[in-house]
């Protein structure tokens, strides 16, 4: 069985090679003809050696995910369902601003978390991806964009690992993806421009402090643990006062000097003043001194299955003045992609649970766009 080049992270490749007898540096040539100029054909590597490519062409392979469809919003979002085998598929959305362009990309199969108000979550959990599969995305998307914008340099300054699935629940395959994406030879993104979004595994937000610390969004949506144990099922294992305290201890070796709180609000269950007034004393309990942390309220988008409803824009205003009156940093996320069900909390989409997944990829492959096939022939060399 060939190995996917995709899976390894600069330091991995460098030891793959070793294995084939060959020199560290490779590691870095072969690294960068992979990420930064997104070759998937050994042949196409012109100043790898002839010796080197031949033995590649036994034992390696770069495969990107095939891709079961493409939606193009009107605001320009683009959400691409990527095949992950086994009747599964996850999804990764491309988000264009004036300043930069952000690629929002999923972690697992599914969700185990089962937040309420997340459609994810209510697809259940199938299994987590490997560190391949979450590099794919980023690796498809932005060569793909690339020719589709007509351009030479980089389109995607920003990643987010918001899409399906709890990050910090496939730890061991998500750090070297994120170690891709850092890496020079690779994507070359800041620190400060990935984002792992957590609904608050405490010993994995410990770990990833020391291991590859990023920037850190943690999914709060409430301002109590009578109502959190509620909307989020992991507050009963991880209690808000137990999360809040991981998330200072986070900012000793986070790359930004603050944590971005999610916070969606949802009709009549966590809009309130007094649910305000809340945060701001839970705020002001675990702060150390300082602007800490930033608010990032996001309008709910519904779903059926989840029974809720979105506040009204007046409240979420009227709540956002509360924040901000009380010196806290509150932004109201601008809602994108919601015409092609890729605004927050709506991805799976396409992949509403596990039952009768595989009859809906195959039906949905005949819808594929022209585009789309073609460049999963040159990039997988079908």
């Amino acid at each position: 069985m060939t190995a996917n080049l995709l899976d390894y992270d600069l330091e991995g490749l460098a030891v793959f090679c070793e294995r084939l007898g060959e020199k560290r540096f490779r590691a870095v040539q072969l690294f960068r003809w992979i990420h930064q100029k997104g070759a998937s054909s050994f042949d196409d590597m012109s100043d790898l050696a002839k010796s080197l490519r031949e033995k590649l062409r036994v034992c390696a392979h770069v495969k990107a995910l095939d891709v079961i469809s493409e939606h193009i919003s009107s605001d320009g979002t683009i959400k691409w369902l990527f095949d992950v085998g086994g009747g599964d598929a996850v999804e990764a959305v491309f988000i264009p601003e004036e300043d930069r362009g952000t690629l929002c990309i999923s972690s697992q199969a599914g969700c185990a978390v089962g937040c309420r108000f997340c459609s994810t979550g209510h697809q259940g959990f199938s299994r987590n991806l490997k560190t391949g599969e979450i590099v794919a995305q980023l690796w498809f998307a932005e060569h793909f964009l690339r020719k589709y914008l007509h351009r030479d340099d980089r389109v995607i300054s920003n990643v987010v690992m918001m899409g399906m699935g709890e990050p910090l629940q496939n730890y061991s395959e998500l750090v070297p993806a994120l170690r891709v994406m850092l890496d020079d030879h690779g994507y070359g993104l800041s620190r400060r421009r990935v984002t792992v979004s957590t609904s608050g595994v405490v010993p994995m937000m410990d770990r990833l402090a020391q291991d590859c610390p990023v920037a850190l969004a943690v999914s709060l949506h409430a301002s109590n643990d009578v109502l959190r144990d509620n909307l989020v099922p992991l507050n009963r294992k991880y209690p808000i006062a137990e999360l809040l305290d991981a998330c200072n201890r986070y900012l000793a070796h986070a790359p930004r000097d603050f944590i971005t709180f999610e916070y969606c609000m949802l009709d009549g269950v966590n809009d309130q003043p007094e649910h305000a007034h809340q945060l701001v004393r839970l705020v002001r309990q675990h702060s150390s001194g300082g602007v800490w942390c930033k608010f990032n309220l996001i309008p709910f988008n519904p779903f059926p299955e989840s029974g809720l409803l979105r506040s009204p824009s007046e409240r979420i205003q009227a709540f956002a003045k509360i924040l901000s009156d009380a010196g806290i940093v509150t932004t109201i996320r601008k809602t994108r992609g919601d015409d092609i069900d890729a605004a927050c909390g709506q991805l799976a989409g396409d992949v509403k649970d596990r039952t009768g997944v595989s009859e809906r990829i195959a039906r949905q492959r005949t819808f594929m766009l022209k585009p789309i096939s073609t460049f999963n022939k040159e990039t997988n060399g079908t």
